[in-house]
């Protein structure tokens, strides 16, 4: 079982997510808001971090690169619908992240999931 903090924009997506993970035994705690995730992360300790990309006021990358500093050990884990933004070389993304491109399978989502937690 992974400690999940997942950080989605979008509402629908997120419970959707959420819901998947939670019904293959993950513990997921999430945020709509990648500032608030990022605060959250000051004060707990998580295995991944599944965050979309784009999302507004801080975006995922910004988290990521913040929530690496707090903890290098985090794994991290792109979701996103912009697969050009997720495939930009210039993007400085914490070099072990892994990119999941929408729409994907719940199925794969989860076997991403598991494959983190072996690695």
């Amino acid at each position: 079982m992974a400690r999940i903090l997942l950080a989605e924009d979008d509402d629908s997506m997120r419970r959707f997510l959420a819901k998947a993970l939670e019904n293959a035994g993950h513990e997921v705690v999430c945020f709509g808001e990648g500032g608030q995730a990022h605060q959250r992360l000051q004060n707990d300790v998580f295995d991944i971090l599944l965050t979309d990309i784009v999302m507004p006021e801080m975006d995922g990358i910004e988290l990521a690169r913040l929530a690496a500093e707090l903890d290098p050990t985090l794994k991290i884990m792109f979701i996103t619908g912009f697969a050009a933004v997720a495939l930009n070389p210039e993007l400085s993304t914490p070099k072990e992240a892994k990119v999941l491109s929408k729409p994907f399978h719940l199925r794969d989502l989860v076997a991403e999931v598991d494959r983190l937690m072996v690695a």
